[in-house]
């Protein structure tokens, strides 16, 4: 592999994280699933454990009054043949139905393959650290 393919797979990367962030923001279900490959598992933030179903995501979506704010920070891209790995510093923001505002800090890590439709994303996993205290509360105060 060149160093410009390289340069261009990072790009087509970053390009369908965008779009993924941007179907989010837009509260966009099917727009998300079309960023992921058939059969890709999602560990987010809210449950369950393991989210595999559009109808979950559009349920969640359907808890948020306006869109979703999302930025990513650090954003880093590392692709190789038809595996790409990215990770970042995720900023998520909003007003829920019931009134409360989010404004929380996460990680986020995606894997992605490249097939004949383009490169999809076929695994995500969304983190907070939480406090080692004996609390296990959720370290959702923090900012990088």
């Amino acid at each position: 592999m060149t160093q410009a393919s390289t340069r261009t797979d990072a790009a087509d990367v970053e390009a369908v994280i965008a779009a993924r962030n941007r179907a989010i923001s837009a509260k966009d279900a099917a727009a998300v699933a079309a960023c992921q490959a058939p059969g890709a598992v999602s560990f987010n933030l809210a449950p369950p454990l393991v989210a595999d179903d559009v109808g979950g995501l559009q349920d969640w979506f359907d808890s948020w009054d306006g869109p979703i704010g999302l930025e990513l920070r650090d954003l880093k891209v590392a692709a190789s043949g038809d595996v790409a790995f990215a990770h970042a510093l995720a900023h998520m923001t909003g007003r829920r139905t019931y009134g409360e505002t989010s404004d929380v800090w996460f990680r986020l890590t995606l894997g992605l393959t490249r097939g004949p439709g383009g490169w999809k994303i076929v695994h995500e996993h969304e983190s907070t650290p939480f406090y080692m205290d004996g609390s296990l509360k959720a370290a959702v105060d923090l900012k990088p």
